[in-house]
């Protein structure tokens, strides 16, 4: 899989400076959501689905909590160190206030470089963008909207879904890349996975490798990281 182009309770962290070096994404410019393809929604009430998205807000936030000093620049994902994945899921972040106040995906409409993106303190940068992100999927309406992704209008539960799952597998990446807590959200991967079997059995080229073989017998979770093309040692 390749980084999926598309939240937390606030708990400040000490000692998360560092400086990073300009980039530029090899799998594209982050200048703007998913692009990803949903064919159909589970039936989770708006209620569950805001809570879902919290949990799995709050289970990324532990693992960039955990992240040391010396680990930003370690490589997570092919061509993305784990600055560049933190950064990542602050873009999809910052995307979700405009998409559900009705914008349009504009180009440059937020940084592409990791270090604009993160700052000096990559917790807080994260932290900012998830609150917004989750104060804005709270509004009464928000889950009764349309928003205009690159591929086109989607309702905002389908919205929600997708960004629910996005969280939940780079929640591993990140974990697995500073060996910190690979165990996810028990609830989180069954709907990570309600999401991933919507999704072309082939994969979607550039966006997700085809699936890896796994035995029926296996755990949800290891289904849910080979239905993304993680192995999960």
């Amino acid at each position: 899989m390749a980084p999926v182009q598309g939240p937390a309770l606030s708990l400040r962290s000490a000692g998360r400076t560092g400086s990073f070096l300009r980039f530029r994404s090899p799998f594209g410019e982050r200048a703007g959501p998913s692009a990803c393809l949903l064919t159909g929604m589970a039936d989770f009430s708006p209620v569950e689905l805001l809570e879902l998205f919290q949990r799995a807000q709050n289970q990324f936030t532990d693992r960039v909590d955990a992240v040391a000093p010396d680990q930003w620049e370690d490589e997570a994902l092919p061509g993305w160190s784990v600055a560049d994945l933190v950064a990542h899921l602050v873009t999809e972040q910052l995307w979700v206030p405009p998409l559900l106040a009705g914008e349009p995906v504009l180009e440059g409409r937020f940084p592409e470089d990791t270090s604009d993106l993160l700052g000096t303190d990559p917790f807080t940068g994260w932290e900012s963008a998830a609150d917004n992100a989750l104060s804005a999927f709270a509004e009464d309406d928000a889950l009764v909207r349309t928003v205009h992704l690159t591929r086109g209008p989607t309702p905002a539960t389908q919205y929600i879904l997708e960004m629910t799952a996005d969280l939940t597998v780079h929640a591993w990446d990140l974990a697995r890349a500073t060996d910190g807590d690979t165990e996810l959200d028990g609830e989180l991967v069954t709907a990570a996975l309600v999401y991933a079997d919507q999704l072309p059995e082939d994969g979607v080229p550039g966006l997700f490798d085809p699936p890896l073989d796994v035995s029926a017998a296996a755990d949800p979770q290891t289904r849910l990281l080979a239905r993304f093309g993680r192995k999960p040692t």
